[in-house]
């Protein structure tokens, strides 16, 4: 019990990046606008992508839904310049602060939070 006090002390006030990932090796990542601080987009990170990320200053993720490391924009072009990482205090979340090379959105929004929840549906989000 003491080792999970030192640890958990160790992460939240230590200089060490000990990333803590979930039981399937993840962590979620909320992508900005290094800019504009708009949100982007949110994914999965695990250990191969943060390390790819670092490597190549570009966004990788896990695609939970392709079941591999997956560069945003690989098809696309739209890729994410990362300018800075950010990471919460227990270290299983992190913001990217990036540069977008076009539309982050799959659907070729700006971003993927483009509707808003009112009342029982979705409608375009207002500014």
């Amino acid at each position: 019990m003491t080792e999970v006090k030192i640890e958990n002390a160790d992460r939240e006030a230590g200089k060490e990046f000990m990333p803590k990932f979930d039981s399937n090796g993840l962590l979620t990542a909320v992508v900005t606008n290094a800019e504009t601080n708009t949100v982007l987009m949110v994914a999965m990170m695990d250990q191969l992508a943060i390390a790819r990320t670092r490597e190549t200053g570009i966004a990788h993720f896990h695609s939970r839904s392709r079941g591999r490391l997956w560069m945003k924009g690989e098809t696309s072009g739209n890729t994410l310049t990362v300018k800075r990482i950010l990471v919460d205090c227990d270290q299983d979340a992190l913001i990217l602060e990036c540069e977008p090379a076009g539309p982050t959105c799959h659907t070729g929004a700006s971003d993927c939070f483009y509707r808003e929840l009112v009342d029982e549906g979705l409608k375009p989000k207002s500014d």
